[in-house]
Parts: C-alpha cells; sequence; structure tokens
C-alpha cells in the first residue's frame, strides 16, 4: 500500500519536483551536519600558523614584564609607549591543524560553506535529473535541473560580487584601479572576439541568436503583437560585452591569486608529478579555450591529416562530448589540487617573518602579531576566490550539456539515438525548413541517420606581479580571543 502511495505521489507530484524537496530537506537537515566545506578546511590537511603572544615576544626580546617604561605627557594625558621588539628575533612560529573552532574567527565562512554545500546539493540533483532522462525519457516536462544550476551561478555571481565590492569602499585604492582596469580590458577584448566569425571560434552565436530570435518573434505573435524580434544583434552583442567586462572584474584578483598560489605551491612541492599537475592545473583554463578554437582543436582532432589524404577520427557528437568530458575532469583536478594552493597560502605567515628577519629596525608587538593572524583570517576569502571560478565553470558546462543537446555518451555511428531537442516540438514546430545547402547535403552517417526520425517540417535549436588580496575588513586592533 506504502509504495502504491508513493508511485501515487509521484505520478502526481512529478519525480523532479520530489528529488527537488528530498534535496531541500537535506540541505536543511544533513548538510549543516556533514558539510563538504567543513571537511576541505578542517579534515586535518591545513596547518596554520599562530601568532606569539606578547609574553613570548617580550621574552626574546630579553624584557622583563615589570619592567618600568617611559611614558610620554600630552596636555595631561599619558600616552604609552607601544612594546616594540627588533625584526630580526629569533621567532618561530607554531603550527596548528584547523579545528572548527578555529573557523568562527573566519571572514566569509558561513558565505563558503554555503556555496560549497549548496553547489554539492545541486550537482547531485542534476546527476539524479540526467538518469531520470535517460531511463524514462520524458516528454513535455521541464528539465528542473537547469534551475539548480542557474541558482548555483546566481551565488557565484553574488558571492563574487561581494569579495570585489570591497575594493571599491576604500579611497585611493590601487585594487579599485586594477578592476576598472581590466574590466574595460576584457569588454575590448569581448568586442574583438565578437567579431570573429564562426569558423575560427565555435562559440554558436549566430545560430543561438538566429534560434532566440525566431522563439520571441512567434512568442510575441502567439500573443497578437506584430514584431521583427526582441533586439537587434549589435545589442545582443553589446550585452555580451557588457557581461563579459563585468565578470572578468569579478576575477581579476582571483586569478592573480592563483597565480601567486601556483608559485608557492611549486617551491613548497618536491615531487614531480605533483609539479606536472599543478602545471596542468595553472594551464586548464587555456587548454580549454583552445578546445572552441576550431583551426587549432577541432579541425586536426576530427580530420587529422595522414599524409596527404584527411582521416575522419570521430563525428561531431563525440567531439562534443569529449569537449564536455575534458572541462569536468579539469574541474576535478583543480578541487583537488586545492590543498596544495591553501597550504601554500597558509605558509605566506612564515615567509613574512622570515622576510622580516633580513630588516633592520624595530616592530611592535602588535602589528608582528597581525602581520601573521591577518594570514589565517582570510583563508575563506582565498578559498572562495579559488572555488568560485571553479563552481562557475563546472555548472555552466553542465547548462550547456542540458540546453545545447549534447550527450555524455560516445556512440558509433550506427549506434547514435535518433533525438533531438526536446523544446523543438513546442518552440519550433510549426516554422519552416530553409532551403537546404551543400553542408546539409553533405552529412555524416550519424546525422543522416538521426534526421531519419525527424519530420521535415521541423527545424531542431542548436545551442550552442603579485597583487596584494588582501581585503581590509577593518581587522580590530586587539585580536579575538579565539586566536
Amino acid at each position: 500500500m506504502l509504495s502504491s502511495f508513493c508511485s501515487g505521489c509521484m505520478g502526481v507530484i512529478g519525480v523532479q519536483l520530489v528529488v527537488t524537496m528530498v534535496m531541500a530537506s537535506v540541505i536543511q537537515k544533513i548538510i549543516p551536519h556533514y558539510s563538504l566545506a567543513r571537511w576541505l578546511l578542517c579534515s586535518g590537511s591545513l596547518r596554520w600558523y599562530q601568532h606569539p603572544t606578547e609574553d613570548e615576544l617580550r621574552s626574546l626580546a630579553g624584557k622583563q614584564k615589570g619592567q618600568k617604561r617611559k611614558d610620554r605627557k600630552y596636555n595631561g594625558h599619558i600616552d604609552s609607549k607601544p612594546l616594540t621588539v627588533p625584526k630580526d628575533i629569533d621567532l618561530q612560529l607554531e603550527t596548528k591543524c584547523i579545528t572548527e573552532v578555529d573557523t568562527l574567527a573566519l571572514h566569509y565562512f558561513p558565505e563558503f560553506q554555503w556555496l560549497v554545500d549548496f553547489t554539492v546539493a545541486a550537482t547531485v540533483v542534476y546527476l539524479i535529473t540526467e538518469l531520470y532522462y535517460s531511463v524514462a525519457q520524458p516528454s513535455g516536462e521541464m528539465n528542473i535541473s537547469v534551475v539548480w544550476c542557474l541558482l548555483v551561478l546566481a551565488f557565484v555571481v553574488k558571492t563574487l560580487f561581494s569579495l570585489t565590492a570591497h575594493y571599491f569602499k576604500l579611497e585611493e585604492s590601487g585594487e579599485r584601479s586594477l578592476c576598472i582596469t581590466f574590466a574595460f580590458f576584457f569588454f575590448v577584448k569581448a568586442m574583438a572576439i565578437l567579431i570573429v566569425t564562426e569558423n575560427y571560434l565555435e562559440f554558436g552565436l549566430e545560430t543561438g541568436f538566429a534560434n532566440f530570435s525566431d522563439s520571441a518573434q512567434q512568442f510575441l505573435e502567439h500573443q497578437g503583437l506584430d514584431s521583427q524580434g526582441p533586439i537587434s544583434k549589435l545589442t545582443f552583442k553589446l550585452i555580451l560585452a557588457l557581461l563579459c567586462s563585468l565578470i572578468g572584474a569579478f576575477l581579476t584578483f582571483p586569478g592573480l591569486r592563483l597565480a601567486q598560489m601556483h608559485l608557492d605551491a611549486l617551491n613548497l612541492t618536491t615531487t614531480k608529478f605533483t609539479q606536472t599537475l599543478l602545471h596542468i592545473n595553472f594551464l586548464s583554463p587555456l587548454i580549454m579555450v583552445l578546445l572552441w578554437v576550431k583551426p587549432i582543436t577541432k579541425d586536426y582532432i576530427m580530420n587529422p591529416t595522414l599524409g596527404k589524404e584527411s582521416v575522419p577520427l570521430m563525428t561531431e557528437q563525440t567531439y562534443d562530448t569529449l569537449r564536455l568530458w575534458a572541462i569536468v575532469l579539469m574541474c576535478v583536478l583543480r578541487l583537488a589540487m586545492m590543498r596544495h594552493h591553501l597550504q601554500a597560502y597558509l605558509n605566506l605567515a612564515q615567509k613574512g617573518v622570515d622576510q622580516m628577519k633580513k630588516e633592520a629596525g624595530r616592530i611592535s608587538t602588535v602589528d608582528l602579531q597581525k602581520m601573521v593572524a591577518r594570514v589565517f583570517y582570510y583563508l575563506c576569502v582565498i578559498a572562495l576566490q579559488y572555488v568560485a571560478p571553479l563552481v562557475m565553470l563546472l555548472h555552466t558546462t553542465l547548462l550547456l550539456k542540458t540546453l545545447g543537446g549534447h550527450s555524455w555518451w560516445v556512440y558509433h555511428e550506427e549506434d547514435l539515438p535518433c533525438t533531438h531537442e526536446m523544446n523543438s516540438d513546442s518552440i519550433m514546430g510549426e516554422a519552416p525548413t530553409a532551403a537546404p545547402t551543400a553542408a546539409t547535403v553533405i552529412e555524416t552517417g550519424a546525422r543522416a541517420s538521426c534526421n531519419q526520425c525527424v519530420q521535415p517540417d521541423q527545424k531542431g535549436l542548436s545551442g550552442g606581479g603579485q597583487v596584494e588580496a588582501y581585503l581590509l575588513l577593518n581587522t580590530p586592533l586587539s585580536l579575538p580571543p579565539s586566536l
């Protein structure tokens, strides 16, 4: 009886809605106790440097606690001189594994925990939805995993915006000027890239804009409105360029911080295998971009030249699948290398003390303590700058797979499934087909076999240097008791 009741609920509510409600309960009840974000920081693999106490510094400087100090009087008020120690003091910092209690003193730890845990939940919903679509093959249902991916991207943009906003709250800040400079640089670069034709960059903007205009025009006609389309092509490209400049400004300091952590991690690692993985991880954005440059990658991989003839090595669907898997594997590699980068950042405390020992003069004990403790304070800020681009790239790839009609599996030409995009029937079913061209007549065997299963009057949709990165968050002069 219970199974029949559950199956009845599944039929009325829908499998995807049930999965969403179950995952919402998991986020509320289970994830606070079993958090991946907390495990990444508190698993025992990361060690942070504790700041020395005032008694330890006084002992190293050879000063007694009860020793009298000269005070200065200004208008009847006594101004006590701060305790100073020589910069070349023999100071050795103690290390400690990060615990859950230590994370209470970290800036942006709630934001880091929410972003990572919600990303895990959204990824699980996406995997379950993909399994449901591959087994049940429902028709006429909205893929709810798209909504989860869009929510993840919204949280990533909001987090990057809050981090970048701190640079604009400071007066006479070089970081603000750097963000503005990179925003204009990426705007000009995006405008230059949008001029390049589809023969060189396989972004699918022309086809995507045509499908979007046709769908919007049909929708407006059904509403009784006569329109040639919502926006022009120039306006569409201008909006894309502005969006790229905004994202480029958000990713300015995460990119600079990743470069610095990459150098520090290379100096920290001695094994060749780990160094090779670090190099691949650092070059992964360039590799991903080259996957969409047709003369460099696609033409040579799909149709390599052997002798005087060009031999077709794989179909276009297979190349799209391999391209998606390459991005997913590079995201997994970046997550695996996260511990090395964060530990390289935490070592900046000892690196700063070693650099201080080479200088002459004296430093106050409060400034020395803040110099060491500040590195640990901003660990979650650095972790967000490392994780946010990774999450954005992963879920953008998942959206590309779902909305672009791609597949996670590699089929042989005779085993290709005769499917097309799920929105083609509802949106483009009444649109007449354009006159066939020579490129559409001469197709591969796999594409021809799929076209036999589609009606002729249907048209499918095709988707297709080191800069100081500390955020001055008004660190108090008195250190928290937790440290």
